[in-house]
């Protein structure tokens, strides 16, 4: 009885209902997620990702991964932007971190899956964008914040005629990047986020390098190793180094010994000259006429 009234139920439901039914029973299995995948260094030095444990949700047509090289030099060049709102939680929820599982050969590499920090862990981290939702997911939001932080600080360092906006500097960037894709180029991580983070406007470039070209010789000045004196009077006595000093010396007494003989040249023809002066003045001896 009981399944006779069952079978009456489900055949009783029409069947368009019964499609939305399995449909919602369907979603409503857990999805897979992103626990590893497989990176292949391309031709411009850069890592990109060939495949994932995720194929459903990850198109791996033109996706890029972050290096922990490249992590490392972001992390610095945010690092100045502490000062302006910069926000390391949304840097950290824009990425999924990966470290190194196992070398494929031939230029591949296949990452798992962790849950690290992308600032505090001690291993070196792959960090792959979130970009599921490219308009408004982290990896999105991140880009926004970044410039946002950026101009700021650009703003309050320089004294522009007119300050720098947000939407001029996104506009600047986006036409160099639309450049690349009329080229057919796809756009990695790491290029997109240093264009954001190395943003200066024109004609401003060197007036940032400058106090780094000023550090890296002040640098080079305390390389230099500090002598004491004990060594300083060794070098002092050191008969290899006074070659140059008594070659200098030498110069000096050859110039001197030079300036001495023009000096008596000079004096000789200042002597003639006066001679034939006092001989010139003598009176002459009156000739006799005959008378």
């Amino acid at each position: 009885m009981l399944h006779r009234t069952l079978f009456e139920l489900v055949f009783s439901i029409p069947p368009r209902t019964l499609r939305l039914k399995f449909v919602l029973i369907q979603m409503a299995k857990p999805t897979s997620t992103l626990e590893w995948c497989i990176v292949r260094l391309g031709e411009d030095h850069n890592w990109w990702v060939a495949e994932t444990s995720d194929p459903v949700r990850w198109d791996v047509d033109g996706l890029s991964i972050i290096d922990p090289r490249q992590l490392s030099h972001l992390i610095e060049l945010v690092d100045p932007l502490r000062d302006y709102g910069f926000d390391q939680d949304s840097f950290e929820s824009a990425f999924i971190s990966f470290r190194i599982e196992r070398d494929l050969g031939s230029g591949r590499v296949r990452l798992k899956r962790v849950k690290e920090s992308l600032f505090e862990s001690d291993e070196k981290l792959f960090a792959l964008p979130d970009i599921l939702d490219e308009e408004n997911g982290p990896y999105a939001d991140l880009l926004d914040h970044l410039t946002r932080c950026r101009v700021k600080m650009l703003n309050d360092l320089f004294d522009f005629e007119a300050k720098l906006s947000v939407d001029e500097v996104e506009d600047e960037i986006r036409e160099d990047q639309n450049a690349h894709f009329i080229e057919g180029k796809a756009i990695h991580t790491f290029e997109e986020l240093s264009a954001i983070l190395d943003y200066m406007p024109a004609g401003h470039e060197t007036d940032e390098e400058q106090p780094v070209k000023d550090a890296v010789e002040e640098d080079e000045d305390d390389d230099l190793p500090e002598l004491d004196e004990a060594e300083e009077e060794k070098l002092k006595n050191d008969q290899s180094l006074k070659w140059d000093e008594e070659e200098e010396e030498g110069d000096e007494d050859e110039e001197k010994s030079g300036e001495d003989d023009d000096k008596e040249e000079d004096e000789e023809k200042d002597s003639d000259e006066k001679d034939e002066e006092d001989a010139g003045e003598k009176p002459r001896k009156r000739s006799r006429g005959k008378k």
